[in-house]
């Protein structure tokens, strides 16, 4: 499997270009559409690659019907006009820009729906109780938690996180036709499908970024960094946080979900060391870095800790990264959230990945996938994220300069180490 993950992106495709990206921002929204403009000035944006939206602002969230009627639609419109009159260069990348929702929820239940779901409730509820109230050693316990399962499985069609996905990972479809929304749907872009014959996939999938975060002044330093790295180069030190040692090679040819995905940090710091610009420190303990053990950081992928930021990291101008747990983009707004997406933003960081809710392991970018293709060079990040991002439809966000393309340098020739 790992094989899949050092295509050559020469193979791919062309690097996304300025005037294949479209700007999406939300008029009724401040300093969306002025942060808009400000990015297409700096980027080369065409001006006719904006398109202003009409979205309520207040919230993060934002019904399915008001996604459909008022994100969806227009999106749509726009992108049909455009390839039927066919002047222009296609549009390969959507940029959400700040003030655009961030969560879409599910389909709002049919009263019959609603009846339904109300009395698998009752059965569960009834169910429970009568499992409860059992003697440990009465052998109808068995086959009342068969019930109970069977119950839940069945209420599962009417739970209001079925379809609820990112904003930006739904709108990555919206060329895609009719698709199923309950659950995702698998990327057609992502390289560790490449050469696998796989049914019901869809047959298109546009990249999808965002520039936002919690005040407009972040997201215009975001910019400003991006293009300063590119400028003046990303140097620094990158780290990657395991929580187990690493297997050897006999036992790492058969590992799965944690365990893959833990070895996958060892891979991408062997990447990065190859590679030889950054320094590379991989931390092998079961505890995370702890305060001050992350100067220079220029990369970063690691996990466990949910919703509790731990400010590990001296952030450098343009830095990279992505914590792997659930729902660490779950807000680009609330003060008071520790998410880490959220708080590298606020720390300094400049691109993030993240779910905004309970998305499984797998939907993360397999970190020796991502951070190889980032050092090559020759992609932006827009399309570094949507060649291993492995679900689309879903919860994944990508916040950064889609056309952002950092160039990393040396500080000479700096030791790797290990904690």
């Amino acid at each position: 499997m790992l094989g899949l993950f050092f295509l050559s992106p020469s193979s791919v495709a062309a690097a996304l270009e300025a005037d294949e990206v479209l700007v999406i921002a939300n008029k009724w929204a401040d300093d969306s559409v002025s942060l808009a403009k400000y990015y297409m000035e700096k980027r080369g944006v065409p001006k006719e690659n904006l398109l202003k939206l009409k979205i309520d602002e207040k919230k993060e969230t934002c019904s399915r019907e008001d996604y459909n009627e008022r994100i969806y639609a227009p999106v749509k419109k726009y992108l049909d006009r455009r390839e039927l009159k066919g002047e222009r260069r296609a549009i390969r990348c959507l940029l959400l820009m700040y003030g655009m929702p961030l969560k879409v929820l599910s389909t709002e239940l049919t009263e019959a729906e609603k009846k339904e779901q109300k009395i698998l409730q009752e059965r569960r509820k009834k169910l429970r109780a009568e499992h409860k109230a059992m003697q440990k050693d009465d052998t109808r316990k068995k086959i009342l938690a068969g019930k109970l399962k069977e119950v839940n499985a069945a209420l599962k069609p009417f739970s209001w996180t079925r379809e609820l996905a990112s904003v930006d990972s739904e709108l990555a479809l919206v060329m895609a036709g009719k698709y199923e929304l309950q659950g995702w749907q698998l990327n057609p872009s992502y390289l560790g499908y490449r050469g696998k014959k796989i049914e019901h996939m869809p047959d298109i999938s546009l990249m999808v970024s965002r520039l936002d975060g919690p005040t407009a002044e972040l997201v215009r330093r975001i910019i400003d960094d991006s293009l300063a790295a590119e400028k003046q180069g990303l140097s620094g030190t990158a780290y990657f946080d395991a929580r187990w040692p690493r297997p050897g090679p006999e036992k790492a040819k058969k590992l799965k979900s944690s365990a893959f995905y833990d070895n996958s940090l060892y891979l991408a710091a062997d990447q990065v060391k190859k590679d030889g610009r950054l320094k590379v420190v991989v931390n092998e303990k079961h505890e995370l870095f702890q305060p001050g053990e992350c100067p220079d950081a220029a990369l970063y992928c690691g996990w466990y800790r949910l919703a509790h930021y731990l400010d590990a990291f001296d952030w450098q101008p343009g830095a990279i990264g992505y914590h792997m747990a659930s729902s660490e983009l779950g807000t680009l707004k609330s003060k008071k959230s520790e998410v880490w997406g959220k708080r590298m933003l606020e720390d300094g960081a400049a691109a993030v990945i993240g779910p905004v809710a309970e998305p499984y392991l797998n939907a993360f970018p397999p970190p020796v996938l991502f951070f190889s293709l980032l050092l090559d060079g020759r992609l932006t990040l827009a399309e570094v994220y949507a060649l291993s991002v492995p679900w689309r439809s879903w919860r994944m966000v990508l916040v950064g300069d889609p056309l952002y393309r950092p160039k990393f340098i040396s500080r000479s020739n700096p030791v790797g180490g290990k904690l």
